[in-house]
């Protein structure tokens, strides 16, 4: 067994965490591989140490301490390293849909881990390919894909197609196209529908559209979206790919977005479903 272990960069409040986690997996026989943000929080030592963008593809877990934020980008690592790693999430952020694991289960989540005993949660990830001007680029992505307006621009004017059927254009501030996991980001706070992660879907949805007949709509997966910017501001959208990374969009520019060909693999906290998980987090049935 050989663990990966991540932390959010300066996560100072998790230093007495990793170093039991660390006393916990050497008194277990388990082999550690440490991010350079984590190790640079213990004290120095002899360990494995390495960056997210070298991750090594014999790992059996991936071990992430901090909020949504990180267990994106160690996501959209390991998916560009076209490796099949799960993660265990544990949550040091505030809302944390994604790191569901709280700080007093680490234990017996790994413990499940290393006894075959963990539930995994398959979650599909995006694939956003630009074709442009000067080349195309391709994106992983696993909660969305994100077209707004720059900053001293009006409204955007965005044709949607998906597959090779027209759908609509819309004048709005943006776009939001998600995955189910995604569902529960942004595309929440835009008015976008909850998507259970076990549906096999898209979410279309605009933000802040001109037109009030502009609503969300989802889409099967196997369908693939195609995104042109258009109008007299063509040149004024940022494409933004799961709030890491992003680019410009130029006039004539197209991005196609589809499932990715492999999922990201969760573990999940036993004592929950995805449910009670929602009940927690969006405080429903209180008052």
């Amino acid at each position: 067994m050989r663990i990966g272990i991540a932390v959010k960069p300066g996560l100072t409040e998790a230093r007495d965490t990793l170093a039991g986690i660390e006393q916990w997996l050497r008194d277990h026989a388990v082999d550690a591989v440490w991010t350079e943000e984590a190790a640079d929080l213990l004290p120095a030592a002899a360990r494995t140490v390495v960056t997210r963008a070298t991750l090594p593809a014999d790992l059996n877990l991936m071990l992430v301490l901090g909020g949504d934020g990180t267990l994106l980008a160690l996501a959209k690592a390991i998916a560009e390293a076209d490796l099949d790693i799960p993660l265990l999430a544990v949550n040091f952020g505030s809302l944390g849909f994604l790191t569901e694991i709280t700080r007093p289960e680490i234990y017996a989540s790994l413990d499940a881990v290393l006894n075959g005993r963990a539930s995994h949660d398959e979650r599909m990830m995006l694939r956003a390919v630009a074709t442009r001007a000067d080349g195309i680029t391709t994106h992983l992505a696993l909660n969305d894909v994100v077209f707004t307006r720059t900053a001293l621009s009006r409204m955007i004017d965005l044709a949607i197609s998906v597959g090779d059927q027209f759908v609509t254009s819309v004048k709005a501030d943006g776009l939001i196209v998600a995955s189910p996991t995604g569902s529960t980001a942004y595309n929440l706070a835009a008015g976008g529908p909850i998507v259970h992660p076990d549906m096999d879907a898209l979410v279309l949805t605009p933000i802040a559209p001109h037109m009030l007949t502009n609503r969300p709509i989802v889409i099967p997966a196997e369908r693939e979206v195609r995104v042109k910017s258009t109008g007299a501001n063509a040149g004024n959208v940022y494409v933004t790919i799961d709030g890491q990374t992003g680019f410009e969009m130029q006039e004539g520019d197209e991005v196609a977005i589809s499932r990715a060909a492999r999922p990201l693999r969760l573990v999940r906290a036993s004592a929950r479903s995805y449910f009670e998980v929602l009940r927690q987090k969006l405080k429903w049935n209180e008052r």
